[in-house]
């Protein structure tokens, strides 16, 4: 999954050819997508991961087309109009030489405001440009390139070059056109650019088999500035399902070339289209008798330049209603495009782009089966489709970080935007249902994959967690296997999966919902335990949906095991106790053996967990608890180390004002104290108030830790006590990291707890010292801030944090 996509010695049409859709080529050969210079934006690699509409757009545009800051709002504009359509867009661009598929706010600035000369890229420029670390704008050449490279099926541009006037004898024919028998991409323009000759155009178009719509009720093909050429086309479709029925029947037959849809510029600007032909028809004769014509790349940015001048202006508000058009229209042939593939997919099994297809779904024999003893290779597994062939090796080496919890499915609902809820009551209303992957369990197992990925490749995890024998499970199973997650945890079943369903009203307010859950209750410790039996693991996981007796006899294995590394998600406020009754049955609360390593919760939770443990439940004021505390020797000079602590502040930001006063004010430091006889290590999220590490780290490994030889910094965010048992007492507090835009809350925790997990299976001494806990945390909360910005339960990116 990782952001980076391989370019390595591969035609876009073999790879095109091999791999229908990005999803295909995350599963398709992994070593292909590493290492190269081209990074995916998140935003994009989340949409092709799921299957949503994208379109692809230029920078030549940006780089070469339009004055500052024209050239940067512009951009910004199309892309927006495309996302109003429900389509994610794709802007395409070179920066430093990497090719950037989509690209943030700051690379469209730094190409629009061309600080660094950047170049105009057609294919003959890709790899000159990344070997030269250079900035630059795709040509539609260039960008039809990366549009097929990334499987992405729309691209929506201005005008596409064409034969120049004269190229009967220049032999001036632009890189575009021939690109379009290579990509197979629908491209979607205003024609041609009206400086070039355009019934050659047509007349090379018809040669190279590239079939020519025009996006109208009448035949005749558009002259850019003006609706009208006097050029007919074969072909015309006048709506966005009829385009799309026509790309997807070029998919399905297998063809390799693109199509040009031609978009005429809305009727309004017809008129001041004739006047500013005048003016293209003076600055192509100014071109021919300076020269400029003959200068190859430089003539078209020197020709709409002059045009611009000539019309006083006048060309770019046309200029710029056509591309909003094509944008627009583009953004609508995606959505409908993306539709077919999908309900394709879904009714006949077919492997192009779907939810509902298995990218490589394991053999029978690796799932745990428990439905009367059924264990074949050929199982009537889903009701979607008959006779799955499942293809994953049954051996697979033992799993380092086994996750033990739930795997669900999220439907979420939501009006559109000033719908009249009243309406809609007792009926339905018109909105958009959107469907993610999510549990508590598999937001864990999936965060911890994407970064052993990223980052500690010889490692593994596994989630032990039911699924149906549904279309959900089918999904679930599908996604997984997308994904590069292991399988052989999952535990097939004749139930129903676990279903979140929420609606929501148009403000994004949860008006509702139903949870099916109660395939976790077969989630019971003589199905679980036959599995961690399999594995040999640095850590074992569990999430709060789990039983309080399933996770008892989890933590008794653990114990028994001598798996040292044994880690608790609370999951929510109300299940954060699950855990207690475990501790209270080991009844090991003295400083060496803790019962639970590592514990996960915010401050609410944390809260909640502490109420719990102040009860006979845990009965906190034994002599066993009093005499760990007392051992903590937590005297003075701890106390006035915390109070320096809570006048630091809260935050690295210079215009915040927030202390870390609320460690004092509001308990939290005590409370997490008052824990550590029972948790090892208590990692709290405290929001963007950041994180609070409180650990207790026995003699044994105090002598080597980091920690040993240092004293409490209370500027550096960190306090130490040293025990009357040799142990070291340390809270330490890290920011919180800036989020650029907040899409989602969902599934930000249960990223952090993922990346620490990895991290801690690849150095289970992470935390003992200074450096290799900072990094630990560090990455941990690089990836709940990923996920913040992506619409994912768990962001795609986080796959690309390395090193």
């Amino acid at each position: 999954m990782s952001i980076l996509r391989s370019l390595q010695g591969t035609r876009v049409r073999s790879l095109h050819r091999g791999f229908s859709t990005l999803s295909d080529l995350h599963s398709g050969n992994r070593t292909l997508l590493k290492g190269t210079p081209v990074d995916i934006h998140p935003e994009v690699e989340e949409a092709l991961a799921h299957n949503k509409p994208v379109v692809a757009l230029e920078t030549a545009l940006v780089t070469h087309g339009f004055p500052y800051p024209s050239s940067l709002k512009l951009p910004l504009d199309l892309e927006q109009i495309v996302r109003s359509t429900g389509s994610i867009p794709a802007t395409i661009g070179i920066i430093g030489g990497r090719v950037k598929i989509g690209m943030t706010r700051e690379e469209l600035d730094r190409l629009a405001s061309r600080v660094n000369k950047p170049a105009k890229i057609s294919r003959r420029d890709i790899a000159a440009a990344i070997a030269l670390k250079a900035d630059g704008g795709t040509t539609c050449s260039g960008t039809l390139v990366f549009t097929a490279l990334a499987g992405i099926k729309v691209f929506a541009t201005g005008g596409l070059g064409g034969v120049h006037r004269g190229g009967e004898k220049s032999l001036d024919i632009s890189a575009d056109l021939p690109e379009l028998t290579r990509c197979p991409v629908g491209l979607v323009s205003s024609g041609v650019k009206s400086i070039l000759d355009i019934p050659r155009t047509l007349e090379y178009l018809e040669t190279l088999g590239v079939p020519v719509i025009t996006y109208n009720q009448s035949k005749e093909f558009p002259a850019f500035f003006s609706r009208h050429s006097g050029q007919n086309v074969p072909w015309n479709m006048d709506n966005p399902s009829v385009v799309a029925e026509m790309l997807f029947a070029q998919h399905q037959l297998g063809m390799q070339n693109g199509a040009l849809i031609a978009v005429p510029i809305p009727e309004e600007y017809e008129e001041i289209g004739k006047e500013i032909q005048e003016y293209v028809n003076q600055a192509v004769l100014e071109s021919e008798r300076n020269g400029i014509s003959q200068s190859g790349k430089d003539a078209t940015p020197w020709l709409l330049s002059r045009i611009a001048e000539l019309s006083a202006g006048k060309s770019l508000p046309s200029n710029i209603a056509l591309l909003e058009n094509t944008a627009l229209v583009g953004g609508q042939i995606a959505v409908k495009y993306q539709e077919l593939v999908n309900r394709a997919a879904y009714t006949s099994g077919n492997k192009s782009s779907s939810i509902f297809h298995p990218q490589s779904t394991p053999s029978a024999s690796s799932f745990s089966d428990h439905s009367n003893g059924e264990n074949a290779h050929h199982v009537n597994l889903y009701p979607l489709r008959t006779q799955t062939q499942f293809d994953l090796p049954i051996n697979q080496p033992p799993a380092n970080v086994v996750v033990i919890g739930s795997a669900a499915v999220d439907i979420t609902s939501q009006e559109h935007p000033n719908t009249n809820s009243a309406l809609a009551v007792h009926s339905t209303a018109p909105g958009r249902v959107n469907l993610t992957l999510g549990g508590v369990g598999r937001n864990i197992a999936e965060a911890s994959h994407r970064i052993m990925e990223a980052r500690f490749p010889s490692l593994s995890t596994v989630l032990i967690s039911s699924v149906g024998r549904d279309a959900f499970g089918h999904l679930l199973v599908d996604k997984f296997n997308e994904f590069g997650i292991r399988t052989d945890g999952l535990i097939r079943l004749d139930h129903a999966s676990a279903v979140c369903n929420m609606v929501l009203d148009s403000k994004g307010t949860l008006v509702g919902g139903v949870a099916d859950m109660t395939i976790v209750k077969t989630m019971t410790s003589d199905v679980i335990l036959p599995l961690l039996k399999k594995h040999t693991p640095t850590i074992v996981a569990v999430d709060g949906n789990l039983s309080p007796e399933t996770i008892t006899s989890i933590v008794e294995y653990c114990e028994i095991h001598a798996i040292k590394e044994n880690s608790s998600e609370p999951t929510s406020v109300i299940k954060s106790t699950a855990i207690l009754p475990a501790i209270k049955s080991s009844q090991q609360v003295n400083i060496p053996a803790k019962p639970v390593a590592f514990c996960t919760p915010n401050l609410l939770e944390l809260d909640h967990i502490y109420d719990a443990a102040q009860s006979d439940l845990l009965e906190v004021d034994n002599s066993s608890w009093w005499s760990t505390i007392t051992s903590f020797n937590l005297g003075s000079a701890y106390r006035n180390d915390l109070e320096q602590l809570a006048r630091m502040p809260a935050s690295d930001k210079p215009d915040s004002n927030a202390t870390l006063a609320f460690l004092i004010d509001e308990g939290i430091a005590q409370k997490a104290i008052h824990l550590l006889p029972y948790f090892q290590h208590l990692v709290i999220k405290c929001g963007d108030q950041g994180v609070l590490v409180a650990m207790c780290i026995d003699a044994k490994d105090a002598a080597t830790s980091g920690w040993a030889r240092l004293r409490s910094n209370p500027k550096q965010r960190y306090v130490i006590a040293h025990g009357n048992s040799d142990e070291i007492i340390l809270l330490q507090h890290f920011p919180s990291l800036p989020i650029a835009a907040l899409e989602n809350v969902t599934g930000a925790g249960d990223s952090f707890v993922g990346a620490l997990l990895a991290t801690l299976a690849s150095d289970t001494n992470a935390l003992y010292h200074p450096k290799s806990l900072k990094d630990a945390i560090y990455v941990a909360q690089k990836a709940a801030v990923l996920t913040l910005q992506s619409h994912s339960a768990v962001s795609p990116a986080l796959s690309t944090i390395d090193n």
